[in-house]
């Protein structure tokens, strides 16, 4: 069993990092924190903390997650992490996968990128341990609507997580 953690920022796409967390099979530990820019109300659920409480458990290495995804990631968050600011749980949690070598998957949404957001990317990508995987769609699974889409992102990001998945047509595999 692995612990993961799951971080929505405040940036468009939101809803897919509550799907990608709802998604986490049932074997892995797995825990949510929401910003406040999110803007997502969700009722009080065991193993969601808000982002403004620096002291929950995953703000600390020895609390032991295998896995942290921040989908999607604001440009104010990426920014944070690559400088080592950790002024919230989010971004103490980063720091903590950076620092641990934990897996830190990073799912920036911004278009286009700005140079600074690109070199600040090119600084984190350089960490083994940091994943910068944008939602870029791809055609070859054939999506037929936006539901197809978000399972092939989610697919992805747990792929690089090492979550065995079948949320997606793999390239030369036909239906059957």
């Amino acid at each position: 069993m692995n612990k993961i953690l799951v971080c929505i920022s405040g940036a468009s796409g939101a809803n897919l990092g509550l799907k990608l967390y709802n998604l986490i099979p049932k074997e892995h530990e797995k825990y949510l924190v929401i910003s406040k820019n999110a803007k997502i109300v969700l009722q009080k659920e065991e193993n969601i903390f808000l982002n403004n409480d620096i002291s929950a458990a995953p703000a600390s290495g020895s609390f032991g997650i295998d896995t942290t995804f921040i989908v999607p990631t604001s440009m104010n968050t990426l920014s944070k992490i690559a400088f080592g600011i950790s002024d919230n749980l989010i971004t103490r949690a980063a720091s903590v996968a950076i620092k641990e070598k934990k897996k830190l998957i990073l799912a920036p949404r911004e278009l286009p990128f700005s140079q600074i957001a690109l070199e600040n990317m090119l600084k984190l990508s350089k960490i083994p341990n940091i994943f910068i995987a944008p939602p870029v769609i791809a055609y070859y699974n054939k999506p037929k609507d936006i539901e197809d889409i978000e399972m092939f992102l989610i697919g992805k990001w747990f792929d690089l997580a090492g979550i065995n998945n079948n949320l997606f047509k793999r390239w030369g595999i036909e239906n059957g």
